[in-house]
């Protein structure tokens, strides 16, 4: 199987990186801090948790860099990474709005709620475009299921690769695929 030139680049930026290079791992971080930041943003639909998990994600990258054996697992190592650091952020800001609720101190909580429709999903605003639909129940999935279609065809990950970055099988990936498009197909069916 060929590679593409982008995946050949950033196996030698891997390599320059590991020796300790660091103009290759600044062209690694621009060619890969985007797609990062996405991939976090789509497990926790939060900009800033996000961001934050992404940062904390190059923490580990810059430590972990030296160790990585085969740098054509940088793409599924650097995901699983950041995968790691969304949940640590969702596990605090948990842990924050617990604190926050028992406190009673944050106005911002209730500012957030968001009243919703006849079926318990959030009102959709009238007058949606086709792809302003897509996207609104899109991140109406589970965050999982979001990761997997985004990494799928966002991202044009193939199923080997997303299952090396989960940590589980490909027919499993197969699975999960199908059954995310089949939630996302009934969101946009029930909403016209």
């Amino acid at each position: 199987m060929s590679r593409s030139t982008g995946e050949v680049l950033d196996d030698w930026l891997v390599l320059a990186a590991q020796g300790g290079e660091a103009d290759a791992f600044e062209a690694l971080a621009e060619r890969w801090h985007r797609r990062l930041v996405a991939h976090a943003y789509r497990r926790l639909s939060h900009a800033e948790g996000a961001a934050e998990a992404a940062q904390e994600a190059w923490l580990a990258i810059v430590r972990g860099i030296p160790s990585l054996d085969d740098p054509a697992r940088f793409p599924s190592w650097a995901y699983r990474i950041v995968d790691r650091k969304a949940v640590d952020w969702l596990r605090r800001r948990r842990r924050q709005r617990a604190m926050d609720d028992r406190i009673g101190r944050d106005p911002r909580l209730r500012s957030q709620a968001i009243d919703p429709g006849p079926d318990g999903l959030p009102a959709e605003p009238e007058g949606l475009d086709p792809v302003d639909r897509l996207r609104l129940a899109l991140r109406q999935l589970p965050g999982e299921q979001q990761a997997l279609l985004a990494l799928y065809y966002t991202e044009g990950r193939p199923v080997r690769q997303i299952a090396e970055t989960l940590g589980i099988p490909e027919g499993t990936v197969k699975s999960r695929l199908f059954h995310a498009r089949q939630h996302l197909k009934s969101r946009l069916e029930d909403r016209p």
